[in-house]
């Protein structure tokens, strides 16, 4: 009977996030509990779709989120024409993992922020590619925060 209410992290699968950029693009994941939000790392976006395919090859992924990039009137932002071809390219090539939108708004802001908090030296938050990853970072951890406070109860 004790075996049923155990959890197997074996058995769990990860969630990988998406900062999509012109140039480069900024991937964060989670724990296999899906409790925590890791930088993974920012990859070159002509080398996207290899290294994701390479990814969930080795790693368990049960849902991929991509930043939705919106302007402050709520209007997709000039991104969104990359990011959409992106996105239905991305579903085609791995049709059974989920991919949902996240609203980045702010993100950028917010990891220059926490770049400042954590200490670090001018050119470590001049640093485009962690200032990417840091993003991806906080796209997964709002994913991961909205999906808690619509499962918790009230």
């Amino acid at each position: 009977m004790w075996k049923e209410n155990r959890i197997f992290a074996a058995d769990m699968s990860r969630i990988l996030a998406i900062d999509y950029g012109k140039k480069r693009t900024g991937l964060a994941v989670t724990d296999t509990l899906q409790l925590i939000a890791n930088g993974l790392t920012t990859v070159a976006t002509v080398d996207l779709f290899p290294f994701i395919k390479d990814y969930v090859a080795k790693e368990p992924v049960e849902r991929i989120v991509v930043g939705l990039p919106k302007q402050m009137n709520n209007e997709a932002s000039e991104n969104m024409k990359r990011i959409e071809p992106f996105v239905n390219t991305l579903k085609k090539q791995l049709p059974t993992i989920p991919v949902e939108y996240v609203d980045e708004r702010f993100t950028s802001v917010l990891a220059h922020r926490t770049m400042l908090d954590a200490g670090l030296k001018k050119q470590a938050r001049q640093n485009k590619a962690l200032v990417d990853e840091i993003s991806a970072t906080i796209i997964l951890q709002s994913y991961l925060e909205t999906k808690r406070s619509f499962l918790s109860p009230l």
